[in-house]
């Protein structure tokens, strides 16, 4: 496949470039929108010291909500933009500079947003009034709410702003510093190490092996700056919290994520108690790759340990050589644009368009190259309601169920236009859940047209997928808890990461993971682990995962007529708790039940595939 049939993505209808006059006008309208904000916050504090009795809260909350729209659209589009271009060109000064410009106006408007929350906490028992008097205001009772909550774990307004600016030169500086070593990484060859880490797809058993070594050697290599960004970052991250009144990381997490404790442990019980599904899983892949010469490793699959080799995980389950499959050959990318349409319009003409649009529009960026971050990712804009997607495209059918995926993440957001900004900002546990459903569309169908080999190796991808979400995620989640739990009492370096990450796998992994062939530097490879905005970035994914396979069994039973339902709670997802919109859905999210409802279909997989590969 040639790298120019592959697209890079058209940013003209967003920005203009960086460094042009025209990127400086909107950069001069963002400046605008904040003195108009602090203008009304010092009249709101003026008089609410001086002439208290003048004060018409409501009103003012009004005017400020409005203006503070137009504002927030900006700010989040910057900030979006800013990051998508420097993250495809990781080593251009240009891109660099503008995130720290970017983030230093930034500051700006955080200052103002302590101050708003400062004004609406001590407003709060006139709240009742504005909603009365503005009943058009009312879908902002719960955002209101949030803030308030969010109030009670701020450090002083000094404290705050000083935090901020110190954090562009301290974590967010680690998190560059991680991107950029990992982006700029390649072997002696000039591949990348996106490109070596794709290999673990591969039908060629030595590839892989060979690969996972390469990885793991150059991960080594780095280790100790790896292991600088993450342990000073995590610092950071608990003397934080500990100043703002967190209980712990999680807490702040959970908070985050607009979901209760209960529902976590709830989650985590029902994949925990599912482990031994998965692990039979595992064990039964590898002695299938192991009796058809399919592993390069000599441990893994056999009598002694039964177990898969970590770079096996996500090998093909085809003993034939055929390149005609569905599955095995490579994709087009055109191939895979028609075939996601097609799928997306099945459920949808509606969802069907909107992939089309996405991929005649140039919203995506799928060429593998370097200075391009690893993974993929959906990002969104306010300004135009136009989302771009980033994805690493070789040919593989997982990357065409990756792009299903992050088109999700996009036509989720498309069903929030007509909105305000601030209800774009949904938790990632929700998020999750229209990307998950978007796959599951597509794996769904593959599913049904294939037979033979072609059904046991697309069961396999359904389910090496889904045991990534539950339970790779399972042990990220374990992994960062003993972190945090350490980290609040020493240092840390890359043999201890290493450690805490040998023992997650073996608690969530176990016997389903040969012993000697693991992968105790996936603390480095993940950027999730080195974001200061949001810890624990792994629950929400299994979260996701199994909330749109119960959205995905409902649309199974009622047919077409779900689509617009399923719309329809999307564009609420930005409004409520998770909890409050699952319980509208009809389902109890704080019962293990729940959770096994979803994990029920994964676990029919894996009995066909065991007896597939007898």
């Amino acid at each position: 496949m040639s790298n120019n049939m592959i697209p890079r993505w058209n940013l003209d209808s967003i920005f203009p470039p960086v460094q042009s006059a025209g990127y400086d006008k909107v950069i001069a309208e963002y400046v605008s929108g904040m003195d108009n904000l602090e203008n009304l916050v010092t009249s709101a504090k003026k008089l609410m010291k001086n002439a208290p009795a003048n004060f018409d809260f409501p009103m003012w909350l009004k005017g400020f909500l409005e203006a503070e729209d137009a504002t927030l659209r900006l700010s989040s589009s910057l900030n979006a933009f800013a990051y998508i271009v420097y993250s495809v060109d990781t080593t251009n000064t240009d891109f660099l500079n503008n995130i720290s410009r970017i983030d230093e106006l930034g500051l700006r408007l955080e200052k103002i947003g302590l101050d708003f929350q400062s004004i609406l906490v001590m407003n709060e028992a006139r709240l009742p009034q504005f909603f009365e008097r503005f009943p058009e205001f009312a879908q902002y009772e719960f955002i209101l709410g949030e803030e308030i909550a969010d109030a009670r774990h701020k450090m002083t307004a000094a404290e705050e702003n000083l935090a901020s600016d110190m954090q562009r030169t301290g974590g967010n500086a680690w998190d560059r510093l991680h991107e950029q070593i990992i982006s700029n990484l390649s072997d002696g060859n000039g591949k990348t190490f996106n490109e070596i880490r794709n290999d673990a797809y591969s039908a060629d058993k030595n590839v892989r092996r060979s690969s996972y070594e390469k990885e793991i050697s150059l991960l080594k290599r780095n280790e100790i700056a790896f292991a600088a960004c993450l342990n000073n970052l995590k610092g950071e991250t608990v003397a934080l919290n500990k100043r703002r009144k967190w209980g712990d990381a999680l807490d702040r997490a959970l908070f985050s994520s607009r979901m209760g404790r209960k529902t976590l442990e709830a989650l985590v019980g029902a994949i925990e108690d599912s482990l031994p599904s998965w692990r039979d899983y595992f064990r039964a892949k590898a002695s299938f790759l192991r009796k058809n010469g399919m592993t390069a490793s000599e441990k893994a699959g056999t009598e002694s340990d039964g177990g898969i080799a970590f770079y096996d995980l996500f090998a093909p389950m085809t003993a034939s050589e055929k390149n005609d499959s569905v599955l095995s050959r490579k994709w087009t990318f055109a191939e895979a644009r028609d075939y996601i349409i097609e799928r997306y319009s099945s459920f949808s003409e509606e969802m069907g368009a909107f992939a089309k649009k996405a991929f005649d529009s140039g919203w995506i960026d799928a060429e593998c190259r370097e200075g391009k971050v690893g993974g993929a990712y959906d990002e969104d804009f306010a300004v135009n309601h136009e989302s771009r997607i980033m994805t690493n495209f070789t040919g593989a059918f997982s990357d065409v169920i990756t792009l299903a995926h992050e088109l999700g993440h996009a036509y989720h957001f498309s069903c929030m236009k007509g909105k305000p900004c601030a209800f774009f900002s949904y938790p990632m546990t929700l998020a999750e859940t229209a990307s998950t459903f978007a796959e599951t569309i597509v794996k769904q169908d593959m599913i049904a047209r294939c037979s033979g080999a072609d059904r046991m190796q697309i069961l396999d991808l359904d389910l090496q997928d889904a045991s990534q979400v539950l339970v790779d995620i399972l042990s990220r989640f374990y992994f960062e808890r003993s972190v945090f739990e350490e980290r609040s009492k020493s240092e840390l370096n890359s043999a201890d990461f290493c450690r805490l990450m040998r023992d997650a796998q073996e608690k969530s992994y176990g016997d389903g993971l040969c012993r000697d062939e693991r992968h105790e530097y996936m603390w480095a490879v993940k950027s999730h682990y080195y974001s200061t905005g949001l810890d624990f970035y792994n629950f929400p994914y299994a979260f996701g995962q199994l909330f749109g396979a119960g959205l995905y069994a409902l649309y199974k039973k009622e047919g077409k007529s779900f689509a617009g339902r399923y719309a329809e709670l999307l564009s609420r997802t930005g409004s409520m708790s998770c909890e409050e919109l699952c319980r509208e859905a009809g389902f109890d999210i704080e019962s293990k039940e729940f959770w096994r409802s979803g994990i029920d279909m994964y676990v029919k997989e894996i009995v066909e595939l065991k007896k597939l590969t007898r």
